[in-house]
């Protein structure tokens, strides 16, 4: 029995000396493991933020292209026909959204959906102008056609997508 508590009176203050390295180590890793972690992140963020923030210069500017007033005077030049005209801006459109469309990746689904959602919003009233037309019409009348739309209408949807990319812009940065 004797052998027993001095063998306890070894193992109990070896072990709590053992418990105390084990906490003072497991600390000591803990801490270089976030340190590690905050490094690797911040290396991070130092490349993925340029990126992320040319993705929203892009998408901004893709909107501002894509906008009726901005179609109509890069793209009428008083030759066309209005089905010519049709389909020169809507290859336009697409070209466009084609161009730019790996932007998504750095931007939230919601506004991604609301810059979609305005692409097809402009082609949809693109088709839809030139449906109203007579089939010999010319640029000009569907130019005109679709300004009259586009005064109609009350819900514009590349200004409400272009609202939304500035105001998440201003959260992310």
């Amino acid at each position: 029995m004797e052998l027993v508590i001095e063998f306890a009176k070894l193992l109990i203050p070896a072990a709590i000396v053992l418990y105390a390295m084990y906490l003072v180590v497991k600390s000591f890793l803990d801490k270089e493991l976030t340190k590690q972690s905050m490094e690797i992140r911040g290396k991070s963020i130092e490349t993925v933020l340029p990126n992320r923030l040319h993705a929203y210069e892009r998408v901004c500017l893709f909107l501002e292209r894509i906008t009726l007033n901005s179609l109509i005077l890069r793209l009428n030049n008083g030759k066309y026909t209005a089905r010519e005209f049709q389909q020169i801006m809507i290859n336009e459109i697409r070209e466009e959204y084609n161009h730019n469309v790996s932007q998504q990746l750095y931007m939230s689904d919601e506004v991604w959906e609301m810059v979609k959602n305005a692409k097809e919003g402009l082609i949809t009233m693109i088709n839809e102008a030139m449906s109203e037309l007579k089939p010999e019409a010319n640029n000009l009348d569907l130019a005109k056609q679709l300004f009259e739309k586009s005064v109609s209408q009350n819900d514009d949807k590349i200004q409400a997508a272009l609202l939304a990319l500035k105001n998440e812009i201003r959260q992310v940065f």
